[in-house]
């Protein structure tokens, strides 16, 4: 069994990364949840609109530009995954040295491109 993902700013756009990674990562054969800012679902995944507290997330990948993760803060340090995903245009150094100090794995890639090339 794979790692359970947890998509941070996912929708149902097609042309959107978000969704796509959904896709890919589903294709791969990884658990995923979803958090976006409206009800919705991509394949087999439906999103929630609050942060519940999943348990044992592997990986977050964020969709979430760094004005927006402000709200996601205290929630990503308590949902203690084992890495956070910063896509691009997510980048936020402030949180990735909050996260890093608190044992968290950081990685500024894209997931799209980490699992096409076998690496995520």
């Amino acid at each position: 069994m794979r790692e359970k993902t947890l998509v941070i700013g996912a929708s149902e756009k097609a042309e959107r990364y978000s969704n796509k990674a959904i896709k890919a990562l589903r294709n791969s054969g990884h658990p995923v949840v979803a958090i976006a800012s409206r009800s919705g679902k991509v394949g087999d995944v439906e999103f929630d609109t609050a942060k519940k507290s999943y348990s044992a997330i592997d990986t977050v990948t964020l969709y979430v530009g760094p004005r927006h993760q402000v709200d996601y803060h205290d929630y990503l340090l308590d949902l203690n995954p084992r890495r956070v995903i910063f896509n691009p245009g997510t980048e936020n150094k402030e949180l990735a040295q909050e996260l890093e100090n608190n044992g968290i794995q950081v990685e500024e890639a894209c997931t799209l491109v980490l699992l096409s090339i076998g690496a995520y």
